[in-house]
């Protein structure tokens, strides 16, 4: 779309105050722009040389500024500017000489350029405005018309037991893949496109948790050192989707070609889940730029310090916190979501520091306006919703408090699977918890174990290589002498720092990956799975690579480890082929009837052994030096029924999990909990695939040490009755 001229003045007619943003009715586009503590607001129109034109928006309905200009158009490019006092130490920064971008807008235009202009305040004096212009180094909205052709998509509605989660970068996703046209790699089209979509589909993956899409820029911290915010988690439009990530341009194509990518990931089975930032802007603390919202409504739109309101409430260790309390904020995020929704056709979102969105007054408060308003929201309650319970501030560790219907990334997951493998000696009681859906955190309030979203590795800390061959991070190039980046890991590099040659100790830390893998998906809960750590992708020991948009960060896929994918692939189409892997309910533990034989108790839905044989003792679950649990899941026993309401029975299944060094001899259980076993997975092959024969009698058997097993339960055939009650014995 090309951007209409518009002469040195238009008429401007009266509009209305909703819908806010800029919307095209056909012949003309009706602004609207709220703002509590405006005195005067003008809107900006730019034509197609950068030449601006300022109308007055002189019609105010409950503080909303609005007009309605005929013929302006799609992609025409436009901002605001909005007089009113400048006075820091009250909340109010406002200073028309800022140009500031429509919360609202649908697309945005340009980049922002690293200039004293961006910011609203003297640097020689932070209570005094600065008067130059910030037109030039800041981008623009957009007034976009688009007719998608959706041609009957709509959201898959992938029930949460069966959701096998891959988070990725969209970006990162295609930049290096060889398959991609060169043109559309790193852009939504990439993301769509076949080569991309069908390692998704051969991978097994069900959804695709896309980091942040939403317009962001970069922090001038950033800029400075040349550098640039990766990973998005950075938000200036929450309704544009981020232009540099479209391959047909920014004047309107970016929406059309976002919604290509959804439809091309629905017709593939996959939904789309965005990561979404609504608890902080690209704004920063007070000495950051004026870019929106501080100079629409500085105080209207965040939490600003009790004692000093030049200073912002920082619940997320990025500078400012939004102040959801307030009904045009919280409108404002629930507006996007619904777009999001209604007009992108995306299935669900996860909620960066969620805990940010429910404070209160000060303390997490689970029945915050923004709970009760999402809980009755009849769009948005019925997508996926996804927290990360926790920020930075006091309190803000939420793991497990999130009201339904949340699911939650479960933080307590991540770090007991780590210190496991790790070699730390924790134990198995947590790791029994963990493996089975978290009941200690998600059963009392209702939810189910899929409120649970497990993952081992994530955007933020080492990919799985490097979590087994660093200790040290290796942030240097970040520019902040490493200080940044997490310091405790709750990790092993396997006897060696770094890159070795060592034929034993990579082998070593292939198995570690896979035991961390298999656990995350022979585990209760909705597994995630970080992009990238399938084909052994690492980072070179950075891990907070957030500002290293280059090779870092960027999928290989020149260096794949195919065993590994291979591997992968192999646990992800077992698990979603087994409903006893991915349970609905949480275990009993009870006794399964009919499974009783004669002189014996009956199997349970759920038993942990220990290596000799014999099911955990109370003493074994508090041994923290323990190492080695077997972990017996009965498909007999799933309590929840299918679609017609018919019992759901799955094969049976034994999981072994030994994290010691050295090889141990366990015990596999006879009759009734088995009259053989078949080895299905094992860690110490690199495709997990163990050699035939895979029959294993019950009796004694050697684990490798550090592995993980999988064995299916077989169970001999009952003999045939005959009418008198006993058994027929058969000719041979």
């Amino acid at each position: 779309m090309s951007a209409s001229r518009t002469g040195p003045s238009v008429e401007v007619w009266p509009g209305t105050s909703a819908p806010l943003g800029a919307h095209w009715d056909g012949t003309g586009t009706n602004f609207a722009l709220w703002s509590a503590g405006a005195t005067g607001v003008d809107l900006c129109l730019f034509d197609a040389d950068g030449t601006e034109h300022r109308e007055r928006l002189q019609e105010t309905t409950h503080q909303v500024w609005h007009g309605r200009l005929p013929g302006v158009r799609p992609g025409q490019p436009y901002g605001y500017r909005v007089r009113g006092p400048h006075d820091p130490a009250s909340g109010a920064r406002h200073n028309p000489a800022k140009l500031l971008l429509d919360p609202y807008t649908r697309a945005v235009d340009g980049e922002l350029r690293l200039s004293p202009a961006l910011f609203g305040h003297r640097q020689s004096d932070p209570s005094a405005a600065d008067p130059a212009d910030s037109a030039p180094f800041v981008p623009r909205g957009v007034v976009i018309h688009d007719s998608f052709p959706w041609e009957g998509d709509a959201r898959l509605h992938t029930p949460w037991s069966d959701t096998v989660v891959y988070e990725v970068h969209v970006k990162g996703a295609t930049m290096l893949h060889p398959d991609v046209p060169p043109a559309l790699r790193g852009t939504y089209a990439g993301l769509a496109h076949p080569a991309f979509v069908e390692h998704l589909e051969s991978l097994g993956v069900t959804a695709v948790e896309l980091l942040p899409v939403h317009h962001f820029v970069s922090e001038p911290h950033l800029l400075r050192r040349r550098l640039t915010n990766y990973w998005g988690y950075n938000t200036l439009g929450y309704f544009a989707p981020h232009a540099a990530y479209s391959a047909t341009g920014s004047g309107g194509g970016q929406v059309t070609e976002f919604k290509a990518m959804v439809k091309a990931l629905h017709a593939a089975g996959i939904e789309v889940v965005l990561d979404v930032v609504y608890n902080h802007t690209a704004e920063g603390d007070h000495t950051g730029p004026t870019l929106s919202f501080k100079g629409i409504d500085n105080a209207g739109y965040y939490r600003l310090g009790h004692e000093d309101r030049s200073r912002y409430t920082d619940y997320t260790g990025c500078g400012n916190t939004l102040d959801v309390r307030r009904p045009p904020v919280l409108a404002l995020l629930m507006d996007s979501l619904r777009y999001w929704v209604e007009e992108m056709h995306v299935d669900g979102f996860r909620f960066d520091l969620a805990s940010a969105l429910a404070r209160s007054m000060h303390d997490v408060d689970r029945l915050s306006a923004f709970f009760d308003v999402v809980h009755q929201d009849p769009v948005v309650s019925q997508v996926k919703l996804i927290a990360e319970p926790w920020d930075v501030g006091e309190g803000g560790y939420q793991v497990g408090n999130f009201p339904p219907p949340w699911t939650e990334w479960n933080g307590k997951y991540r770090d007991t699977v780590r210190d496991v493998w790790s070699g730390a000696r924790v134990g198995v009681r947590d790791l029994a918890y963990r493996l089975t859906g978290s009941s200690d955190l998600y059963r009392s309030d209702g939810r189910r174990p899929f409120a649970s979203v497990n993952f081992v590795t994530a955007h933020d800390g080492f990919p799985l290589a490097d979590l087994v061959a660093y200790e040290r991070k290796r942030n240097e190039a970040n520019g902040e002498d490493n200080r940044d980046g997490e310091s405790h890991n709750r990790n092993w590099n396997c006897g060696v720092e770094g890159p070795t040659d060592d034929p034993a100790v990579q082998e070593l830390r292939g198995r570690q990956v896979r035991n961390h893998l298999a656990t995350l998906l022979l585990s209760t809960g909705v597994p995630m799975i970080t992009g990238g750590d399938e084909l052994g992708r690492t980072q070179g020991g950075n891990n907070n690579a957030y500002c290293q948009d280059n090779e870092v960060s960027w999928l290989d896929w020149g260096a794949i480890d195919a065993d590994l994918w291979t591997f992968v692939s192999r646990l992800v189409s077992l698990r979603r082929g087994s409903p006893v892997l991915r349970q609905e309910a949480f275990f009993e533990g009870g006794e399964i009837p009919g499974t009783a034989l004669p002189g014996t108790g009956g199997t349970r839905d759920l038993a942990w052994f220990a290596p000799g044989g014999g099911q955990l003792t109370s003493s074994d679950w508090f041994d923290t030096g323990l190492q080695t649990i077997g972990m017996y899941l009965d498909g007999r026993g799933i309590r929840h029924r299918d679609e017609r309401g018919r019992p759901v029975v799955d094969d049976s299944y034994l999981v072994w999990l030994h994290a010691g060094p050295d090889a141990l001899q366990v015990e596999l259980p006879g009759p009734p909990w088995g009259d053989g076993y078949e080895l299905v997975v094992a860690t110490e092959y690199p495709t997990g695939a163990p050699p035939r024969p895979t029959a294993m009698a019950p009796g004694p058997v050697e684990l490798p040490g550090r592995s993980v097993w999988a064995l299916r339960v077989l169970r001999n055939p009952p003999p045939a009755m005959g009418r008198n009650g006993y058994a027929v014995l058969s000719a041979t």
